[in-house]
């Protein structure tokens, strides 16, 4: 169950991701967490603080859908990080699609935000980190796993963009993957 917060937040969300920048206001998000006039900002002061805790609820929820996606996948060989890799992409644009586009509103958003633009760093290299992680588990080195990361970034601002939208995201991490291992 979640929290009065978390409901804000993923109202939040909800509103950043179908309505872009401009729609994101207190009162927006009150009335699509159907909650009274007043309530996202008792837990949100500013539109600053606001974009923060977006920014820190996207990364508690990709880290769960990772999670997910990759528990049914079984222990850790190269073919389930490459699986999990391709469905964290499809999932992020298909499924989720409404939350990757929030996390992209928020790059803009940063630009003029040093606090959301730390924050975003921030969780970022904590994922990153994880991602590394998983990676070395077989075999993969940190510096590629890297490139890995930095590649699934772009494989889903293009499928999001239109550019690969349909496109099956798995040969090209398999490939990736495997020349990474070479």
């Amino acid at each position: 169950m979640s929290t009065k917060r978390e409901q804000v937040l993923d109202a939040a969300i909800e509103v950043l991701g179908t309505g872009g920048s401009r729609a994101l206001t207190h009162r927006a998000v009150d009335r699509a967490a159907d909650l009274p006039p007043g309530s996202t900002s008792n837990y949100f002061r500013t539109r600053e603080a606001l974009l923060c805790g977006l920014a820190e609820r996207l990364e508690q929820r990709d880290h769960a859908d990772w999670e997910t996606l990759n528990r049914a996948l079984g222990p850790a060989t190269v073919e389930h990080l490459i699986d999990g890799l391709a469905l964290f992409v499809t999932h992020a644009t298909t499924t989720d699609r409404i939350r990757t586009q929030a996390r992209l509103a928020l790059f803009g958003e940063s630009q003029t935000m040093p606090a959301l633009s730390e924050s975003l760093h921030r969780g970022h290299q904590r994922l990153r980190a994880w991602a590394v992680e998983m990676a070395a588990a077989v075999g993969v080195a940190a510096a590629d796993a890297g490139i890995l990361v930095d590649y699934l970034d772009g494989a889903v601002v293009h499928r999001l963009t239109g550019a690969e939208d349909g496109k099956d995201p798995r040969e090209a991490f398999a490939r990736l993957t495997r020349a990474l291992l070479d």
